[in-house]
C-alpha cells in the first residue's frame, strides 16, 4: 500500500506550457535553412534534460553539414524566434486545475525543472503562475538534470516531504526516469514530442493533466 500523498511536484518544459514544441520548431528550422531534416524522435531525446546529456542538434547539424557554426549568434537568433512564438502559449489543459485541487486538498507544490532559473522565472512572471507553487528548483540548484534524480530530491527536501509522499507530473522519459531513481511515483502526460515514447513503468499514463484527479489518487 503506498504512503499518503502530501505533495506534487510539476515539471516545467512540455507539462506546464509547451515550449518543447517550440524549441523544436526552432531547430527544425535551422536544419531546413541547411537543407536537411530533423527528425521529431531524434530531437525528442533531448525532452526534460540538456544537449551535454542527451542529443546535440548543433554536433548533429555541424556532421550533416560538415560546416563550422558561429553557435553563440545562431543561438541569438533562435532565442528571438523563440521568444515571439512563447507569445502564444498558455498553460496546458489541466495544469491550473490541478494546482487548485492541490491548494483546496492541502497539499504542497513545486516546480522541479532541468532549465535555468532565468528561464522559469521569466515563465513564472509571464503565466502569473508563481503563487501557485511553493516552491520551484531548477538546475541551478543542483547543477544535475534529469534523469538525474537530484532535481526531485531536492525539490521533496525543500518542501519537507519524504519522496514516497510525492506525486510527479512528467511529460518525458527523462523525467520519468529521474522520478523512478529518486522513489518517487509518477504519472506522465506525454506533450506532442514524447507522445511516440514508451513510458512503461509510470504509475499512470494520461493524456493530460485534464485526466488527472488528485482527490481518486488520494
Amino acid at each position: 500500500m503506498h504512503p499518503p500523498i502530501r505533495a506534487v511536484i510539476f515539471d516545467f518544459d512540455g507539462l506546464v506550457v509547451d515550449t518543447e514544441s517550440v524549441g523544436y520548431f526552432t531547430w527544425k528550422k535551422i536544419f531546413d535553412d541547411y537543407g536537411h531534416h530533423l527528425p521529431l524522435e531524434r530531437y525528442a531525446q533531448v525532452v526534460g534534460t540538456d544537449f551535454n546529456t542527451s542529443y546535440d542538434p548543433r554536433k548533429d547539424l555541424e556532421q550533416l553539414t560538415q560546416l563550422s557554426f558561429d553557435w553563440e549568434a545562431q543561438e541569438v537568433l533562435r532565442r528571438e524566434a523563440e521568444n515571439e512564438l512563447r507569445k502564444t502559449l498558455f498553460p496546458l489543459p489541466g495544469v491550473i486545475d490541478r494546482l487548485q485541487e492541490a491548494s483546496a486538498l492541502e497539499l504542497k507544490t513545486a516546480i522541479a525543472s532541468s532549465s535555468p532559473r532565468t528561464w522559469i522565472d521569466s515563465w513564472m512572471q509571464q503565466l502569473s503562475l508563481r503563487d501557485h507553487f511553493h516552491h520551484i528548483t531548477t538546475v541551478d540548484d543542483t547543477g544535475k538534470v534529469k534523469p538525474d534524480p537530484s532535481i526531485f530530491l531536492h525539490a521533496a527536501e525543500s518542501l519537507g516531504v519524504a519522496p514516497e509522499e510525492v506525486v510527479i507530473f512528467e511529460d518525458s522519459l527523462n523525467g520519468l526516469r529521474a522520478a523512478q531513481a529518486a522513489g518517487m511515483r509518477c504519472i506522465v502526460a506525454p506533450g506532442p514530442m514524447t507522445r511516440h515514447l514508451d513510458f512503461t513503468g509510470a504509475w499512470k499514463r494520461v493524456e493530460s493533466l485534464a485526466h488527472v484527479s488528485l482527490a481518486d489518487l488520494i
